[in-house]
């Protein structure tokens, strides 16, 4: 009986799972058909599969340079938010200086605002300073938006770590230095593992901000995607189904191979305790 749930519990979950994976499924299909077969009506399972969508994607001039930018900004962006982010989270969570709710408050605020709200003022201002269609301007704003999150994740992980290891470093002669890479950065390598992901997912895949405060030389693989939707006179189901397959590779793999550390960071930083 013990065995029959279990088979019956877990078919389920493959049945949800399908479910859900088979729009990716779908057009990862899609994207070896021409586009008659994409188009036929009923749609096609059986088919002779293509390689010609991928060549002909391959073939447009500018989209190595959207898939390059596309792994710099995330890249860039992401490693800087989470390096600041593991910092400030470590003081808020060992000095706690005064007001340190109302400052974390202040922080996840900046995520509550809509891009849309927010994109006349920062197009105002980067226009106003020059930075537009520059990389590094860019690579910081991305760092700005995903900095609040990661402290939020990294101040439940450093809570849950005892401030004993702190005074045993300091008290055997390490320094601060040591204290903060050596001791404690070891113990919340999940936390920065989701914080990482998730805030990679954000930027992989942020259109808006790109469009606007970016240009010809910044274009990433969301801004390919909206520009290159339509083509004679209809949309190019072949280039929309070959890009979008490149496209959710990255980050399916840096989900797969993370996983582990990805459930613990859903999970554990937001238990309080030591350990």
């Amino acid at each position: 009986m013990s065995r029959l749930r279990d088979t019956v519990y877990y078919g389920l979950l493959w049945l949800v799972s399908l479910f859900f994976a088979a729009p990716i499924g779908w057009i990862v299909l899609s994207s070896f058909k021409t586009r008659d077969d994409i188009l036929a009506v009923p749609p096609k399972l059986v088919f002779v599969p293509t390689l010609q969508n991928y060549v002909d994607l391959f073939g447009r001039q500018s989209l190595l340079l959207q898939m390059a930018n596309s792994v710099f900004l995330s890249l860039a962006a992401v490693v800087l938010a989470v390096v600041v982010s593991f910092l400030a989270a470590f003081c808020f969570s060992r000095f706690k200086p005064r007001g340190t709710d109302f400052l974390m408050f202040l922080l996840l605020s900046i995520r509550m605002l809509p891009g849309p709200a927010v994109i006349l003022p920062v197009y105002l201002m980067y226009a106003g300073f020059g930075w537009k269609d520059n990389h590094l301007w860019l690579a910081l704003f991305y760092a700005m938006f995903s900095i609040p999150f990661s402290v939020w994740i990294l101040k439940g992980f450093l809570d849950g770590v005892s401030i004993r290891f702190d005074e045993t470093g300091i008290v055997n002669g390490g320094s601060w230095f040591h204290v903060i890479f050596k001791v404690v950065l070891p113990q919340v390598k999940p936390g920065l593992i989701a914080a990482f992901i998730f805030n990679l997912i954000f930027v992989w895949n942020e259109f808006l901000f790109n469009f606007i405060i970016g240009g010809v030389s910044t274009q990433n693989i969301p801004y390919a995607l909206a520009v290159g939707t339509y083509s004679d006179g209809g949309l190019n189901w072949t280039f929309i189904s070959a890009l979008t397959t490149i496209y959710v590779i990255p980050p399916i793999l840096f989900i797969y191979v993370f996983q582990k550390y990805l459930l613990v960071g859903m999970t554990f930083g937001t238990v309080r305790g030591e350990v």
